[in-house]
């Protein structure tokens, strides 16, 4: 069993064992008596140089430092940075330096100097997961040499260069993450190829930046709202945004200048998007594309943005040209959410007659979908569709809960700062809290209107329900287990047991971050009835079960 070493700078002391009754104070202490395999919990906190930490920490070989990943490292902040001489980018101030099969999961980073990044990766194999980066002075994250890291849910929020920049030959996979108002949402310089899936990028200066050679591969991003342009390219780059057999399934829209804008000498083919040509500039090709879909009414008034002020170039970073004037964070600045609330979606009005679904047909949820209809727990929308790939919010997911199993209330209702009494779903919101099927945030939010994700669906049907059963072992079924954060692993090995999980189409892909679609909440929502005895089980390929 891997050792866990406790920190707690409030109560702690560096000349304790580190055990749970008897923290260490301080990470640096910790990273000190780590070696491989060794795991850091951080209790909340601040960690800075009046609390004793010694910057930049550098993470060593095979070691996670952890804090809260279900909040994003929500009051567990790391602040600080220190002089690191880097082999390909020379001096720079840094907070954390992670080394190879290091994991960094749950905090929240802040680098206050001069020139400041929060993360620095260079040439090493890390994980990044579940955190937040605000307020650096720089970016939240760089990857530099031959970095191969992994960049996972994480929020980039009011950094004043860019939320994550790839540099020189890295590669790695930068998915699920949030950047927002910020200089550059991705910057992706040099000879960098990294994958960049499932982000979503707004209210910058820019969106995604890519220059110098660099090759990145671009899928299901959504790029909106940004002052500028929502994917600008120069010099010699071109990304890759989708071929025949894998569309790009990026959205672009609704940017001040331009959505795409090609400044390169090459020909951009973008396969599979949506993108509204209007709105693109330089020699591209938009290929089985589609107009994006107009965001919903009302949308919410994004946060103002200032007015730029003349704030020095930050050196290192990527090169665009012309150079952007990052956005300054304004003072004083609100302190970020767990995670963003996305656009709202209207909750689907019940048909007069819920049984001639047009857009099921030949889908692989359609027989749940029918059953579910059939005895009345789903219904569609007015224009008779179901919408099984649209993704469902935390309210329209309270609502579904409480339709189909009217919990009893285990605990006292609370009042949530962002769910008002006359709020559609505030009723089922307050039943579902009430009977343990879901909870709200450290700050009595609810965010009604984010999407839910796979791995908190399968949280709430398994703590709601009160399942019991599982073992760890049973993660090891899923390529992508390193992705289930912390703090649901139990509840995953529970679901798998009780055959709550469907992975479509791939088995072995449990996908845990992702937002869930409307399809898969109602084919997890229908084995839960199995499991209570409520429902026949239904013969399919698709549902884990080992």
């Amino acid at each position: 069993m891997s050792e866990i070493i406790y920190v707690n700078s409030t109560i702690g002391s560096d000349s304790a064992s580190g055990s749970q009754q008897t923290p260490l104070k301080t990470i640096t202490q910790a990273l000190k008596i780590a070696k491989s395999g060794t795991k850091i919990q951080l209790a909340d906190g601040k960690y800075n140089g009046d609390t004793g930490e010694e910057f930049p920490l550098n993470i060593p070989s095979g070691v996670t430092v952890f804090g809260n990943e279900s909040n994003k490292g929500a009051g567990i902040l790391i602040e600080g940075s220190g002089e690191y001489l880097s082999r390909t980018f020379a001096r720079q101030n840094i907070t954390i330096i992670l080394d190879d099969n290091t994991e960094l999961r749950g905090v929240t980073v802040t680098s206050p100097d001069t020139r400041g990044t929060a993360v620095w990766i260079e040439s090493t194999a890390p994980t990044v997961a579940n955190c937040t980066f605000t307020k650096c002075k720089r970016e939240g994250v760089f990857a530099s040499g031959d970095a191969n890291p992994k960049i996972f849910d994480s929020i980039f929020v009011e950094n004043d260069a860019n939320g994550i920049s790839i540099a020189r030959d890295s590669t790695g996979e930068i998915r699920g993450n949030t950047c927002i108002r910020t200089g550059y949402g991705i910057a992706i310089s040099d000879r960098a190829a990294p994958k960049i899936i499932n982000n979503k990028i707004s209210e910058n200066r820019n969106g995604i930046v890519i220059s110098g050679s660099a090759r990145p591969i671009l899928r299901q991003n959504i790029c909106e709202r940004n002052t500028d342009d929502g994917l600008t390219m120069i010099r010699d780059s071109l990304p890759d945004m989708g071929s025949s057999n894998d569309p790009g399934g990026n959205i672009l829209r609704n940017n001040g200048k331009f959505d795409l804008q090609n400044a390169t000498s090459n020909k951009l083919i973008a396969i599979g998007n949506q993108i509204d040509p209007s709105k693109v500039k330089g020699n591209v090709e938009l290929i089985d594309n589609q107009s994006p879909t107009p965001e919903p009414n009302p949308t919410p008034a994004p946060n103002p943005t200032p007015a730029p002020n003349p704030t020095p170039q930050p050196n290192p970073t990527p090169e665009p040209d012309p150079a952007p004037v990052p956005i300054p964070v304004p003072n004083p600045t609100p302190e970020p959410d767990p995670t963003p609330v996305p656009i709202p979606v209207p909750d689907p009005t019940p048909l007069p007659n819920p049984t001639r679904l047009r857009d099921i047909s030949g889908h692989w949820g359609e027989i749940f979908i029918q059953e579910l209809v059939r005895i009345d727990i789903v219904k569609g929308y007015p224009d008779l569709t179901f919408k099984p790939d649209v993704t469902m919010t935390r309210a329209q997911y309270a609502a579904l809960l409480v339709k189909a199993f009217n919990p009893p209330a285990k605990r006292e209702a609370i009042k949530f700062k962002d769910v008002k009494e006359n709020f559609w779903a505030n009723r089922v919101i307050q039943q579902a809290y009430e009977g343990g099927f879901l909870s709200g945030f450290p700050d009595r939010t609810f965010h009604p209107n984010q999407n839910i994700q796979r791995v908190q669906v399968i949280v709430s049907l398994v703590n709601g329900l009160k399942l019991l059963g599982g073992v760890e072992n049973n993660l090891n079924y899923f390529n992508d287990r390193g992705n289930i954060p912390q703090y649901a692993k139990d509840e995953v090995a529970t679901a798998v047991e009780k055959q709550l999980i469907v992975n479509y189409p791939n088995l072995k892909q449990l996908n845990p971050t992702r937002d869930a679609t409307r399809a898969e909440v109602a084919v997890m929502v229908y084995q839960a009835l199995v499991n209570d005895a409520r429902v026949g089980a239904i013969n399919f390929p698709y549902i884990v079960n080992i």
